[in-house]
């Protein structure tokens, strides 16, 4: 914060970057919105989208820094997270409803293990239907939620680690190092295809964008309290401005 509290910040004009701890339940544009009413901010966007059902690092760029966000938005991907087995959904989470229940006694650690490891490496990845994805100017999402499937093109994707923290049947932790465009809810439904039981993710964090990383990220309630620091130091330049 002592460094932060030496300079000038100007989020409407050359811009800034900031690191956000996104909250649970909120969707990015949420965070983005928010940020935008915090510091009286213009125009803004973020770099790599989370699910509401996912917390952690965002990086948001305002002014002329929304022209790195595409720079941002290349960079490897860290997640921690918890999938169950023997659970299938058609969203891969807990968003919708429990379509399918099935026997997961057989999985080991070993045979859990093996099955992570498989999927390291690059691969071609399908976009899950309950996805932010546009298909004719809509998400896939709301075509999903009408029970319609559209047929989707595989990207080529590349895992450079998927480590099994703990494992307690059927509740198993995770750490995922990754490319852009990576659906983690796939990874886990994948997983539970491979082991035949089935899977569903439970809870997700990224914790690190390229060399930026969660724990230097401010939440919610932090960048209130730095607006009214900034403020009381007139460290701000634009304060008039009104999100449009």
């Amino acid at each position: 914060m002592e460094q932060i509290q030496q300079r000038i910040f100007d989020f409407n004009g050359e811009g800034e970057m900031l690191l956000v701890d996104k909250p649970l339940d909120w969707t990015s544009f949420d965070v983005v919105k928010k940020t935008r009413g915090i510091f009286h901010i213009a125009k803004a966007g973020h770099a790599g989208t989370l699910d509401p059902k996912a917390t952690g690092l965002l990086i948001i760029c305002t002014g002329k820094k929304r022209k790195s966000i595409d720079q941002f938005v290349g960079l490897e991907k860290e997640y921690t997270g918890a999938f169950e087995l023997g659970i299938c959904t058609a969203s891969y989470d807990t968003e919708t409803a429990v379509i399918e229940r099935k026997e997961y006694a057989d999985v080991t650690m070993e045979r859990l293990q093996a099955a992570t490891s498989s999927f390291v490496g690059k691969q071609l990845q399908t976009p899950p239907m309950y996805s932010a994805v546009k298909f004719q100017g809509k998400p896939l999402y709301k075509y999903a939620r009408k029970g319609r499937t559209i047929e989707r093109a595989p990207k080529e994707i590349e895992i450079s680690q998927f480590d099994i923290l703990s494992f307690a049947a059927p509740a198993v932790e995770f750490r995922v190092v990754c490319s852009k465009g990576t659906y983690i809810r796939t990874l886990v439904n994948d997983v539970g295809e491979k082991l035949g039981c089935g899977a569903l993710l439970t809870s997700l964090r990224r914790t690190r964008i390229g060399s930026y990383h969660v724990a230097d990220a401010l939440t919610m309630e932090k960048l209130e309290a730095l607006r009214g620091e900034l403020s009381a130091h007139h460290q701000i330049l634009d304060e008039d401005c009104v999100p449009a």
